[in-house]
């Protein structure tokens, strides 16, 4: 005799979730989210279904995200305006990805950032972002499939792009959600499979041939025009910096501006990243960088090049991403040790360097 479970009994196993495997549903109420410092956050029913309101960062309460799956619904806006998740968040650190709708078919409308220190990182990461055509009326649903070090994301229901190594340094996290000019958000899901296993996140890769791998920083302070002197290039403390394995060296990673946090708002901070070059012999070497916001490069106590690559700094469709060969100076040697200066400075968006000696 073959024993055959009631429907609803079946129905209620089905329901359970896998060994492991936690989907939750955060309901769209006060008690259950606290807005960031200067956020709006509002809830309101909207087409029968409850729904947040949110200009600014909002984080879910008393919930911890690793690896597993985050969904939301965001209602469709083609007024300039930004919707995501915020996840793994310690402190000031964590990873972004969010849907640009205005920007919709255009090569960046889906982008991934680090956070570090409370500063956004889009403009260093050209590489992290999609082209996506987003609906104009109705729910657009974002999902994001969090693995170890890996995220893949899928909008309505496609993917749109994968981020091999998430950045911020973080295996797990507060979950928040974000909206710059405002969206409508519902059906907030975060599905937990686990804690992330990585036996060494962010293990140090040696860079090709050439690259400044390593740079000396000093700390972070406002920036005022001219009132940078080699006494304060000589004799400024530093700590050491790892580039990753493009080259690319994040700034904000390892430094905390004196003010952030407000976009092309903040007032300018910079800091002074210096390498040593030794040579057995007088030469010329040709030195290709880029930078983000601006640069003066010194050789040897010698102002060598000044350039602006800020976001919006040529048009206003100039981006400011960065490229290892943007920009090639001849670096003049001589004989023993020679020492490269590049104060950089940035408002914000991504603050960084890349060098290599070619």
């Amino acid at each position: 005799m073959r024993f055959r479970l009631p429907f609803f009994i079946g129905l209620f196993l089905a329901t359970l979730p896998s060994h492991g495997q936690t989907t939750t549903t955060i309901p769209l109420t006060p008690e259950h989210w606290t807005a960031a410092k200067a956020s709006q956050l509002a809830f309101e029913t909207f087409e029968g279904r409850p729904t947040l309101v949110l200009d600014g960062k909002a984080f879910a309460n008393n919930i911890e995200f690793s690896n597993g799956v985050l969904e939301l619904e965001v209602y469709a806006n083609t007024q300039r305006s930004f919707a995501g998740f915020l996840f793994r968040k310690q402190d000031q650190n964590f990873e972004e990805i969010y849907m640009r709708m205005h920007k919709s078919r255009q090569v960046d409308a889906v982008q991934y950032t680090p956070t570090y220190h409370g500063e956004s990182n889009w403009q260093l990461y050209p590489e992290h972002q999609a082209q996506v055509t987003f609906a104009n009326q109705g729910w657009n649903h974002l999902r994001v499939a969090v693995e170890n070090l890996t995220a893949t994301v899928f909008v309505n229901g496609v993917q749109v792009m994968q981020v091999e190594r998430l950045k911020s340094g973080n295996l797990s996290g507060e979950v928040g959600i974000w909206a710059l000019f405002g969206n409508r958000f519902s059906n907030i899901k975060v599905t937990t499979t686990g804690e992330a296993v990585a036996k060494e996140p962010y293990p140090i890769v040696t860079p090709a041939d050439g690259i400044i791998a390593e740079w000396q920083l000093t700390e972070a302070k406002p920036y005022v025009e001219n009132q940078i002197d080699m006494e304060t290039l000589s004799k400024a403390k530093t700590i050491p910096a790892r580039t990753e394995a493009s080259g690319l060296l994040p700034i904000s990673r390892y430094l905390e501006k004196p003010s952030s946090g407000n976009f092309e708002g903040n007032p300018e901070a910079y800091t002074i990243a210096s390498t040593e070059i030794k040579v057995n012999e007088a030469q010329t070497r040709l030195f290709s960088f880029d930078y983000s916001d601006k640069i003066i490069v010194y050789l040897n106590g010698a102002p060598i090049f000044y350039g602006n690559n800020a976001f919006r700094s040529k048009n206003n469709q100039f981006q400011g991403h960065l490229g290892l060969t943007a920009n090639k100076i001849p670096l003049h040697l001589k004989k023993g040790s020679n020492i490269l200066h590049c104060v950089v400075i940035d408002k914000a968006n991504g603050w960084g360097l890349m060098g290599k000696l070619e």
